[in-house]
């Protein structure tokens, strides 16, 4: 900071006081004034709080976007989990946005970057001249992923400078989940084609890769998703024509495993790890939320890693959906998995900033400079969003455990009270998912929400998975909130009810 401060000097207009002042200024992340004022505007949900904005500029959207667009509850303003639509309404952020604003709108402790800003501290950068506060924030990530505190200083550089399979200590800087997803499949696919003429002989040219994925219940690849990247859809069942063409060619494939189902990933592994194939990798998720919300289960994960780790598999974690949603901010380590890639975004930069993150092994660590890169993943302000949230879930652990606890009993006596609807409650803690008996149940439900500005989505599309209603409260939820949430549940599922 004191060499900001000098360089502000220099640069701004500011004199070096006032440099120092906002260099120094401490900023309380989360007030109680705050919590007061997220909590006492509840019972306004739904109600017209401000003139509805008189303007029906459509933008230039794709035919897709024009057909999904509620731009009725496109944001105005918000305050932590709820948000000003251009209609006027206020809305309960429910699904936190679509899962990347765990701490809701306008938290405070963002304030930071706005004090960065004002210091002069520039967001864009290279990837040759990676700034302080990436690099601090690379440290940071591979200090969280291995469970080590932050007076544990020696073990860090120990991590750091282990070449031990499994240890996580490489981190590339991307933008989206999407690319960080590719750039591990891309090092697994490395192991079976050069990504240059340059490049050293494969160790498992000539083999086949295939990618192992979750499989949905129709026994097919629909329950995964890692991305939209082609290859990524490949995965998954779309672009059926091309695929197929490439996996005559012997190109890759991709293999669907069921569910929890540890006998059917063993048989699968016993015929794709051997000439003329090999699995290149298992990619999962710890929590479906594109498929239902259902949750893996930590017995399946840990002896199917057991297997890979066995037989040189790598395993991808995507975390992409359950980063920063649980204490320790990463799933995978309350299941106590090792794998070898970990992909996190979203919940991370807070809806601040697309910024995702790969974090690997030196093992893994087989690509040159651009074969995963984004140029401006380094950016600075961004590295700082991800390093404010980190610090806020690393200081309220216990409180994320409690809440994400408490909205599951609350989900449960809801499914107890309302049989006839509620089928299951799935997910784990916040990321908990209603599966409904009949899709049109579950579409009735969450369309009679939305127009209450609760806002919450259905999912009767994929195969044969479950009518689910998808839920995803911010972790700043207070109690307030979450009985807010479920007593509008409820009070939708008897006027529903009644109606039938």
């Amino acid at each position: 900071m004191e060499s900001v401060v000098t360089g502000g000097v220099l640069l701004s207009e500011l004199p070096e006081a006032e440099l120092e002042h906002i260099a120094n200024e401490e900023i309380d992340f989360l007030p109680e004034s705050f919590v007061d004022k997220m909590d006492g505007l509840l019972e306004k949900v739904g109600t017209q709080v401000a003139p509805a904005m008189e303007n029906e500029m459509q933008g230039a959207p794709t035919n897709a976007f024009r057909l999904a667009s509620n731009l009725q509850a496109s944001p105005l303003g918000g305050l932590g989990y709820l948000r000003l639509g251009e209609d006027g309404r206020l809305y309960l952020a429910a699904k936190s946005e679509h899962y990347h604003t765990p701490y809701g709108h306008n938290f405070p402790g963002y304030r930071l970057i706005d004090n960065a800003r004002k210091l002069g501290i520039t967001n864009a950068t290279h990837n040759n001249t990676r700034g302080f506060i990436t690099r601090l924030l690379e440290r940071e990530l591979v200090r969280t992923v291995n469970g080590l505190t932050r007076e544990e200083s020696e073990p860090l550089e120990e991590v750091l400078d282990s070449r031990q399979p499994h240890v996580l200590n490489r981190v590339i800087n991307l933008e989206t989940g999407t690319l960080a997803c590719e750039a591990a499949m891309k090092m697994m696919l490395s192991r079976f084609y050069k990504l240059e003429d340059t490049f050293p002989e494969p160790r498992y040219k000539g083999r086949i890769p295939v990618f192992f994925v979750m499989a949905d219940y129709d026994g097919g690849t629909k329950a995964n998703y890692h991305g939209t990247t082609v290859l990524a859809q490949t995965l998954r069942g779309m672009w059926p024509e091309m695929y197929g063409k490439m996996r005559e060619a012997g190109i890759f494939e991709s293999c669907p495993i069921r569910i929890n189902d540890i006998e059917d990933f063993k048989a699968k592994f016993e015929k794709y790890n051997k000439p003329p194939y090999k699995v290149a990798g298992f990619l999962h998720e710890i929590v479906l939320m594109n498929y239902g919300g259902i949750r893996l289960a930590q017995s399946f994960l840990e002896k199917a890693y057991e297997l890979c780790h066995r037989n040189d598999t790598p395993v991808m974690c995507d975390e992409i959906q359950s980063c920063m949603w649980y204490p320790g901010m990463y799933l995978f380590r309350a299941y106590g998995l090792n794998p070898d890639f970990v992909v996190i975004g979203k919940g991370f930069p807070g809806g601040q900033y697309p910024a995702s993150r790969i974090i690997t092994t030196a093992e893994m660590d087989t690509l040159n400079q651009f074969g995963a890169l984004v140029t401006n993943g380094q950016q600075e302000l961004a590295s700082l969003a991800y390093l404010i949230t980190m610090k806020f879930a690393e200081e309220n652990g216990p409180y994320i455990q409690e809440m994400g606890r408490y909205y599951e009993e609350r989900l449960a006596a809801l499914a107890e009270t309302h049989p006839s609807f509620i089928a299951a409650i799935e997910g784990k803690g916040h990321l908990s998912t209603l599966f409904f008996r009949e899709a049109d149940q579950v579409k009735a439900f969450t369309e009679s929400l939305g127009r209450q500005c609760i806002d919450i989505s259905a999912q009767t599309y994929k195969a044969k998975c479950p009518p689910a209603a998808l839920t995803k409260p911010p972790i700043i939820a207070t109690k307030r909130m979450i009985d807010f949430l479920v007593a509008k549940m409820d009070e939708t599922l008897i006027n529903l009810s009644a109606a039938d």
